[in-house]
Formats: structure tokens, sequence, C-alpha cells
């Protein structure tokens, strides 16, 4: 009876707490390679740093990482010089330059927002063109969809759109001294109203709000 009572509570075999752990390891990664299947890295360092501004049109980002990327820099211009309607001043994009810099956010996606976001960075116009780049993050490396401009005029940018950048990067804690460089670009000083409308950004970002009303916006649209 002493001897039923032994087996019944001794711990189980080695062998099968070892399957054990193998087999919640494989479903692990069952899980992660279907996520990754149905989603994709994006890395932003423009105004869809902000979360308001990106999840607009994409709903389905969410923040996976801050992230550096090596060896260019970050630069405002137009699409073949042609101004911004939308923003009234440069737009930013990123070139290639050894030695420098760019901190970004690494956002994951689902792929149904992946036409919505291509739409957004013009790129069936030909404004900008989707790349993939390797970006470094707590020691490690990532391979995300990011966009670079086509034909790029340099143009300084509208303090209205300087400022959705600065705001994102501190929203998701972009190094500091990163954050300092941002605030020292110089802008186009625009201080007109940047598109007639109030949307749902101006909305949920009340400091934003509070922002453009400085400069005696009355009506804005940042789709």
């Amino acid at each position: 009876m002493i001897s039923h009572l032994q087996t019944l509570h001794s711990p189980p075999p080695v062998a099968f707490l070892s399957a054990l752990l193998v087999l919640v390891f494989l479903l692990a990664e069952a899980g992660n390679g279907m996520e990754n299947r149905h989603t994709f890295l994006y890395f932003a360092y423009g105004s869809n740093l902000l979360k308001e501004r990106l999840q607009l049109k994409n709903p389905s980002a969410t923040v996976h990482c801050v992230a550096r990327l090596k060896d260019y820099r970050l630069v405002f211009g137009n699409y073949k010089g042609l101004a911004s309607d939308r923003w009234h001043g440069g737009v930013a994009t990123i070139e290639h330059s050894p030695g420098d810099e760019v901190w970004g956010v690494v956002w994951r996606m689902s792929m149904s927002d992946l036409e919505s976001l291509d739409s957004q960075e013009n790129v069936t116009l030909g404004a900008y063109s989707p790349v993939e780049l390797s970006v470094k993050t707590k020691g490690h490396e990532l391979n995300c969809r990011t966009y670079i401009m086509n034909s790029c005029v340099y143009a300084p940018p509208s303090p209205q759109y300087l400022q959705v950048i600065v705001m994102g990067a501190e929203q998701n804690g972009l190094p500091k001294d990163y954050q300092e460089r941002l605030r020292t670009i110089k802008t186009n000083m625009y201080e007109g109203p940047l598109f007639n409308g109030i949307t749902y950004l101006s909305k949920a970002s009340k400091s934003l709000q509070g922002y453009f009303h400085t400069f005696n916006i009355s009506g804005y649209n940042l789709t």
C-alpha cells in the first residue's frame, strides 16, 4: 500500500518533463511563425512616430521597439520639389550618410494595412519607394520595411510638421539627445492653416491641438 502511494506521488520522470518543455517551445514557435506570416515590421522615423498619426489609417499598428538605423541621416524635402499641400513644407526622408544615425520606432502591423501604408507614403505616385533595411535594437538586428523619398529636393519642414515628429519621439522614448537634435531643426516658420477640417488626430492628441492653437490655426487635417 505504501509503495503504491509513493508511486502516485512521485515526481514525473525527467524525460516526460523534457518532452513537455519541447512541446511548449514548438507551440510557441508555431504561434510566432503564424503571427509573422500575417504581420510585418515597419520602421518609422517621421510623422508616423506619433501613434495617433499612424493609427489614423493603420489601426493594427502596435509598438514593437525603439531602434537605430546606422549610416543614414534624417533630411527634409519634397518629391521633385513639389510643395506639400498637406504640410506646407518639406517632409521627412532618409539618405545614406556614413557615420550618422536615425532613431525611430519599429511598429508591428497587419498585412491588411500594407496597402494603406503604401498609399499614405504615395508609393503609387512614385514619391516614396518601400525598402527593407536592417535596424539595431538592444543587441540584435531587425529587418524592417521603411520608405525613402525619390527625387528629393531639400526644403525645411513647417513647424507644425516638425512638432508631430518631436511629439512622436517623446511619446516613444527616443534618446534624449536625439530628441534635442530634432528640436533644433530649422523650420520654414509657416503659420497658416494646414488643411480644412478637424480630424480624429486633433481630438486624440490634446497637446498637439494646443500647439496648433498657438499658431491660430482654425482647421487642420493630418490625413
